[in-house]
C-alpha cells in the first residue's frame, strides 16, 4: 500500500487544500512544522478511546486529515467555515476524482452493511458497504485507492466495486453503531431456542418443542437497547416507534417530522427489547394485553440529559412501543425562538400577562403544543409565583413547577385533580388537556376563581377550538367570560443554512396556494442537500402560528351561537393571521419551502 498512501500523507493534503484555495501557503508550512506535535496530543487524547482502526497509514488510530481537522482552520474560500475532517476529506474526494459519500446512517440497510463484509475486514481497511444496485457495490472507503481492499471485496463479494470516499469518523462510527448492535441482536437471537410459541401474534400457532426465552435483563439486549437510545439521539430523532410484524421487528425514527426505517430485526428478539424497556420504563413486564406509559432518564454520549416517554399497547403481533424524546433545550426555548412573527408575539404574552383567564393551544398530536405551554411557563416562573401543572404523563419534570400526573387507574383525572389544585393556593395552572365536560368545567371555575389556566384542545384551527368547548357541553357564556385567546400551530422543516439556495418558483406552484399571480418573478429558498442535513434540504423544525384573541365581537358571536365561518371570518378582519398565511410568510422570508406549506397546510387549514 505503500505508494497508495503517498496521496494521504500530510503534505500531499496541505497541497490539496492550497490548490482548491482553501488554505494559503503561509497556513500550509506553518501546519507542517507543528504537525508531529499535534499528532503526539491527538493520539494522546484519543488513547482512552476505542479504536476501531487498524488501517496501516495510520499512527496511533489517528488520520493526517483528523490531525488537520484538529487545527480546526478557517477556510480561505469565500464562503468560509472551518476545515472540519468532513470539508478535507471532501477537498481530497475532489482532487483524486472520486465521489464523496456523507454517510446518513438512516439511508442504510443494517442487513446490506453487515452481512456483505465481516467487521474485522471493515476495520482493517475502514471500509462499509452502502448498498448494492444491479450487481454493483457501492463502498464507502477512507483510502479508495487502496487496492489491495478493493481486490479482497471483489473476490469474497462477487460483485462490481463502486468506491466513494468517506471520513474515517463517519466510517468507524457506522462500523460500531452498525456492526456491535447487530452482533448485540445475533447473540440474543442464538440463545433463545430456534421453536418457540410466538404468544404476541394474533395469528398464533405453535412450533412444538422446548420453550427458551430470552430476558430482557440479557447483556445482548441491554447493549442493544443502549445503542437504539444512543442512536437515535444522534440523529435527532424525535420518536422511536418499535413495531412487530408477522416475520420481523421494524424500528423507525421519526426526524424532523418524517418516519425512517432505521432497522429491521428478528421476531423473536421483539419481546425481550420490548420486556427491557418496560423494565428501565418501571412498567409492568407481565402485562402485555392493555396499554401502559411510562418514562425513562437517559443520558448521551455528550453528557446531555433527555427525558423518554414510554408508551406501549398490543397490537397485532404482539406490543408496539413509541418512545419520545424530550430535551429540556427543545422543551423550553425563548419565546421568540418559537416562530412567532413580531405581531403574534405580541398577542401571545398579553394572553400569558394577563392575571386570569384561559388560553388554549391547539393542534394535531406532534405539532409542538407542550413546546409553546412548556415556554410559556417558563416566560412567567418566578418565585413569587406557584405553577401547577396537570398532565399524562409529566412530559419534562421540571423543579419550578408544581407537576401533577395523571393516574386513571386510582382515578386521578384531570377533573378529579383540577378540584383539588384550587386549595393548593396556585397562581397559574397548566392542565395537559380538556377532553371532557368535566374538565372544561373545573378549568373554568379556576379562570373565574382568578386563576390563569393554560391547556390543550386536539381541532384543526384557532376558531373550532369554541365550536370545540360547547360541543363538549361547556356553556357559552361561561365561554366567554373566561377565554381569552387561543393558538392553534403546526410544525414546519426548517431550509438547512448551509445549503440554502435561491430558485425561480412556476406560477402552477404559487397557485396551489392561492397566491396572487404577478408579472414580476417571485424567488424561494430551498435546500440542495449537504453533510449537514444529510442531503435532506432540512435542519430542525419551526412553529407556525394562528392567533386568535378573544375580542369583543367574538363574544357576543359566541353567546349567539355563531357558526364557525362567522367566527373565522371575524377572526380574520381582526387580525388574525391563518395557518396558511402564516407558513406561506415563513417560505417567503426563506425559513421553509413551498413543500413543506403544502404539505403541513392542508386545504382545509386557512
Amino acid at each position: 500500500m505503500g505508494n497508495q498512501t503517498n496521496a494521504f500523507s500530510p503534505e500531499n493534503i496541505c497541497q490539496v487544500l492550497v490548490d482548491q484555495e482553501l488554505m494559503t501557503k503561509e497556513t500550509r508550512r506553518a501546519i507542517l512544522r507543528k504537525y508531529e506535535s499535534q499528532r503526539k496530543w491527538l493520539a494522546g487524547t484519543m488513547a482512552g478511546r476505542s479504536q476501531l482502526s487498524s488501517a496501516d497509514e495510520l499512527e496511533g488510530g489517528v488520520s493526517p486529515i483528523e490531525v488537520l481537522a484538529s487545527f480546526k482552520l478557517v477556510s480561505t474560500d469565500p464562503k468560509g467555515g472551518v476545515l472540519t475532517e468532513d470539508a478535507i476529506t471532501n477537498a481530497m474526494a475532489k482532487s483524486l476524482n472520486i465521489e464523496y459519500k456523507k454517510i446518513n446512517p438512516v439511508e442504510l440497510d443494517l442487513d446490506a452493511v453487515t452481512k456483505i463484509i465481516p467487521k474485522p475486514f471493515a476495520i482493517k481497511y475502514l471500509t462499509v458497504p452502502l448498498d448494492v444496485n444491479n450487481g454493483i457495490l457501492k463502498l464507502a472507503m477512507y483510502n479508495p485507492l487502496n487496492r489491495v481492499a478493493l481486490e479482497d471485496v471483489r473476490r469474497v463479494t462477487n460483485l462490481t466495486v463502486a468506491p466513494v470516499m468517506a471520513s474515517k469518523s463517519d466510517i468507524e462510527k457506522l462500523i460500531s453503531e452498525f456492526y456491535d448492535f447487530q452482533s448485540s441482536i445475533k447473540a440474543a437471537e442464538s440463545k433463545i431456542s430456534s421453536v418457540s410459541i410466538d404468544l404476541g401474534n394474533l395469528e398464533q400457532y405453535v412450533k412444538l418443542s422446548s420453550i427458551s426465552e430470552i430476558t430482557s435483563s440479557d447483556e445482548h439486549i441491554k447493549r442493544a437497547v443502549d445503542y437504539l437510545f444512543q442512536y437515535a439521539l444522534e440523529q435527532r430523532a424525535s420518536d422511536i416507534h418499535i413495531e412487530p410484524k408477522r416475520d420481523n421487528n421494524i424500528i423507525r425514527f421519526r426526524i424532523d417530522g418524517v418516519l425512517h426505517t432505521i432497522y429491521k430485526l428478528p421476531k423473536m428478539v421483539h419481546p425481550a427489547i420490548i420486556s427491557r424497556i418496560k423494565n428501565l420504563s418501571r412498567l409492568d413486564i407481565a402485562e402485555k394485553r392493555r396499554p401502559q406509559d411510562g418514562r425513562i432518564k437517559i443520558r448521551g454520549g455528550d453528557d446531555k440529559e433527555a427525558e423518554v416517554r414510554v408508551s406501549t399497547i398490543p397490537v397485532a403481533f404482539g406490543e408496539k412501543a413509541v418512545l419520545r424524546i424530550l430535551k429540556s433545550e427543545v422543551l423550553m426555548q425563548d419565546l421568540r425562538q418559537l416562530g412567532f412573527s413580531p405581531s403574534d408575539l405580541v398577542k401571545f404574552r398579553s394572553f400569558i400577562e394577563r392575571p386570569h383567564g384561559i388560553i388554549l393551544v391547539t393542534g394535531p398530536t406532534g405539532s409542538g403544543k407542550s413546546t409553546t405551554l412548556y415556554s410559556a411557563l417558563r416566560y412567567l416562573s418566578t418565585s413569587e409565583k406557584n405553577i401547577t401543572t396537570v398532565e399524562e404523563p409529566i412530559e419534562m419534570i421540571h423543579e419550578d413547577f408544581n407537576q401533577i400526573a395523571v393516574n386513571r387507574a386510582i382515578d386521578l383525572t384531570f377533573a378529579n385533580v383540577l378540584r383539588y389544585i384550587l386549595r393548593q393556593d396556585p397562581d397559574i395552572i397548566m392542565v395537559g388537556e380538556i377532553r371532557d365536560k368535566e374538565a372544561g368545567d373545573n378549568a373554568i371555575q379556576a379562570a373565574l376563581t382568578g386563576h390563569l389556566v393554560l391547556s390543550t384542545l386536539h381541532t384543526n384551527d384557532a376558531p373550532s377550538s369554541v365550536t370545540r368547548l360547547i360541543d363538549l357541553g361547556v356553556e357559552p357564556f361561561l365561554i366567554t367570560s373566561t377565554l381569552v385567546g387561543i393558538v392553534a400551530q403546526r410544525l414546519v422543516r426548517r431550509i438547512c443554512p448551509h445549503c440554502i439556495e435561491a430558485y425561480e418558483a412556476k406560477p402552477n406552484e404559487l397557485k396551489v396556494l392561492g397566491l396572487e399571480i404577478i408579472d414580476e418573478p417571485v424567488i424561494l429558498k430551498r435546500g440542495a442537500g449537504c453533510i449537514h442535513c444529510k442531503q435532506t434540504g432540512y435542519l430542525g423544525r419551526i412553529a407556525i402560528f394562528e392567533v386568535m384573541p378573544i375580542s369583543e365581537s367574538i363574544r357576543k358571536q359566541v353567546t349567539t351561537h355563531a357558526n364557525l365561518d362567522v367566527l373565522r371570518q371575524t377572526a380574520v378582519k381582526e387580525g388574525m393571521v391563518s395557518l396558511r398565511q402564516s407558513a406561506i410568510d415563513k417560505m417567503l422570508d426563506g425559513t421553509t419551502t413551498l413543500t413543506e406549506v403544502v404539505r403541513v397546510t392542508h386545504s382545509d387549514v386557512f
